[in-house]
């Protein structure tokens, strides 16, 4: 046996000789990247992605709406920030999709049931302070909810928990931007 250690001392081996790594490997093959060392509950862990991926999808919608509609002497800046936030949404959507397909699940985009499946909320304005508000609510929302994400996936599901980690932290960046533009614009009270 060629096992090596995490850790000098460490109980559990890290890595499994070849040829047990070989063998399992060629067990269920039909599961894809699910082997027998993932530690998480696959069911649980797309129920959450399903939500997650509405969520992104709401922020899309959002921020597109708010992109388009927002108006007055210096909304340019604001309509671009919002239209880039979108762009940003949907990519992390996209993310989750293919992370929801991966562990088997079908990515649920049915538009019926968006807003019920998502943390952030759908709300329209025409008023910028608003939407900039709004918009921030959202990514507070978003924030906290992946962080405790992150800490959910832990090292039972490495995979889910990066994504989730690069995702959290662009949603952190957003929460930034759009209290940038609350100030700038006079928005907090």
């Amino acid at each position: 046996m060629n096992d090596v250690s995490a850790k000098a001392g460490s109980a559990r081996p890290f890595l499994s000789d070849v040829k047990t790594l070989r063998a399992q490997a060629r067990k269920h093959i039909e599961k894809g990247p699910i082997t027998h060392s993932y530690g998480g509950d696959i069911k649980q862990a797309i129920d959450i992605l399903q939500s997650v991926l509405a969520t992104e999808l709401v922020c899309v919608l959002r921020y597109t709406q708010h992109s388009i509609v927002a108006t007055g002497l210096s909304s340019e800046g604001v309509k671009a920030e919002f239209a880039e936030h979108a762009r940003e949404e949907q990519g992390h959507a996209m993310e989750v999709a293919e992370r929801i397909n991966q562990l088997g699940g079908a990515p649920d985009f049915n538009p019926q049931t968006l807003t019920s499946r998502s943390a952030a909320e759908y709300s329209t304005s025409d008023d910028l302070v608003a939407m900039i508000r709004e918009n921030l609510v959202a990514e507070r929302i978003a924030v906290e909810h992946y962080r405790e994400l992150v800490r959910y996936f832990g090292d039972n599901d490495p995979a889910t928990r990066v994504m989730i980690e690069g995702i959290l932290s662009k949603e952190e960046e957003h929460a930034s931007d759009m209290l940038d533009l609350l100030v700038k614009h006079g928005g907090l009270s």
